[in-house]
C-alpha cells in the first residue's frame, strides 16, 4: 500500500467528502496531499460558483494539470493522495495515464447525503450544481480499476474501508474492481 510512487486518486461527485477523507488518509500515513480544486484556472471557478456546470473544455486544461502533478510525484517515487471528482472514465483515463501505479477510489454515496453535506459546507461549488454532477457521473464498471467505498459510514470507518481496497490492490485488474468493499 505504501511503497513509493503510489498515486491514490480518491474520486465522486462534489460533497462525498474527498477533501476530509483525502487529508485524513495522508497524514495518517504520512503521505501528501494534493486537492485538485487548487489546480482550476480562475474562469473555472468563476464559472462553477455562479452556479454554471464546466463542460470537458473546461475540465481539459484541470485534468492535465492535476495528471502533470501527479506524474512529477511518481517521478520522485513518492505516495500522493489526490481528490479529484474524475466522473467520467475518459477523465479517469487521464488521470491513470500520468502514472505507472494509480489507483481509483470511488467515494460513493446516495443523493440525499451527498446533498445535505453539500448545504452545510462553505466551497465555491453551490449545492445546485449536485444535480449537474449525478448527471455526468460515470460509475465505475467491473474491469474499470476502481474500488468504491460507501461513505455513508463514520469517518473512520470510511479510512479503514480506503486502506483494505489499498492493502489488497494487485496491479493487476480483477474481476472483484468495482464492487463496493467494507
Amino acid at each position: 500500500m505504501g511503497k513509493p510512487g503510489v498515486i491514490i486518486v480518491l474520486i465522486g461527485v462534489s460533497g462525498a467528502g474527498k477533501t476530509t477523507l483525502g487529508q485524513a488518509l495522508a497524514q495518517r500515513n504520512g503521505w501528501r496531499f494534493v486537492e485538485a480544486d487548487d489546480f482550476h484556472p480562475p474562469e473555472n471557478v468563476a464559472k462553477m460558483s455562479a452556479g454554471t456546470p464546466l463542460d470537458d473544455d473546461d475540465r481539459r486544461p484541470w485534468l492535465n494539470a492535476v495528471a502533470a502533478e501527479m506524474a512529477a510525484a511518481a517521478g520522485r517515487e513518492e505516495t500522493v493522495v489526490v481528490t479529484c471528482s474524475a466522473l467520467k472514465r475518459r477523465y479517469r483515463d487521464v488521470l491513470a495515464a500520468a502514472a505507472d501505479d494509480v489507483r481509483f477510489i470511488h467515494l460513493d454515496g446516495d443523493y440525499a447525503l451527498i446533498r445535505s453535506r453539500m448545504e452545510t459546507r462553505a466551497h465555491f461549488m453551490p449545492a445546485a450544481l449536485l444535480d449537474s454532477q449525478f448527471a455526468a457521473l460515470e460509475r465505475p464498471e467491473v474491469g474499470e480499476s476502481v474500488r468504491s467505498v460507501d461513505v455513508s459510514r463514520p469517518l473512520d470507518d470510511c479510512l479503514t474501508a480506503i486502506e483494505t481496497c489499498l492493502a489488497g490492490w494487485s496491479s493487476r485488474v480483477t474481476a472483484d474492481q468495482g464492487e463496493e468493499l467494507g
